[in-house]
C-alpha cells in the first residue's frame, strides 16, 4: 500500500474512481514516490477488466416544486395579444378572399336544386293536367250522367235569375 503525503491525498479525494483504481494497482501519480515497483501488477489472469464508467452512480433526487410560484412576464402578455391579433388578420384575410368563391359554389347548388325542383313541379303539372283532361273528358262525363240517372233538362225547368244593380242575385229578408 502506498502513503501518500495529506496535499496528494486531498487531491486523490477528488479525483474519479478511475484514476484511484490505477494508482492502486501500482501506478504512482508523481516521480518523487516513484519506488522500485514494477510497471506492471501481477493481475488475476481469470478476472475481467472493469466496465468503463463502472464507478459511477446515479441517484434520484425527489424535488418539490409545488411551493415554487412562477413570475409573471411582462413581455408575455403583450406577445400573446399580438399573436392573436396576427391570427385574426390571418383569418379576416382568408375570409374575405375565399368568401366570394365559397359563396359562389354555394349559390351554385341552390340554383341547381331550385332548377331540379322546378323539373319535379313541370312533371307533376303536366300529370295533374292529364289527369284533368281525364276527368272532365266528355265521354267520362256521358258515362256518370248515366249511372246517376241524370238528364239533360227541359227547356221549363230552367230558371234564370236576374241580378240586381249591385249585383246580387237574391235577396235576404
Amino acid at each position: 500500500m502506498l502513503v501518500l503525503p495529506e496535499r496528494e491525498r486531498n487531491i486523490m479525494a477528488t479525483m474519479p474512481a478511475f484514476f484511484r483504481r490505477i494508482e492502486a494497482a501500482g501506478f504512482p501519480q508523481h516521480e518523487t514516490t516513484r519506488t522500485a515497483v514494477s510497471v506492471r501488477a501481477e493481475r488475476d489472469s481469470f478476472a475481467l477488466r472493469p466496465f468503463p464508467m463502472e464507478d459511477v452512480f446515479f441517484y434520484c433526487k425527489r424535488i418539490d416544486n409545488s411551493r415554487l410560484v412562477r413570475e409573471q412576464d411582462p413581455k408575455a402578455h403583450g406577445a400573446c395579444l399580438s399573436a392573436i391579433g396576427a391570427a385574426a388578420a390571418i383569418v379576416t384575410l382568408l375570409t374575405v378572399a375565399l368568401g366570394p368563391s365559397v359563396a359562389n359554389t354555394v349559390a351554385g347548388y341552390k340554383l341547381e336544386s331550385l332548377r331540379a325542383e322546378e323539373r319535379k313541379l313541370i312533371d307533376e303539372r303536366r300529370t295533374l293536367d292529364l289527369e284533368v283532361a281525364r276527368l272532365l273528358s266528355p265521354d267520362r262525363l256521358e258515362k256518370l250522367a248515366q249511372e246517376h240517372h241524370l238528364v239533360t233538362p227541359k227547356s221549363g225547368q230552367v230558371f234564370h235569375l236576374d241580378r240586381g244593380a249591385d249585383g246580387t242575385v237574391a235577396m235576404v229578408k
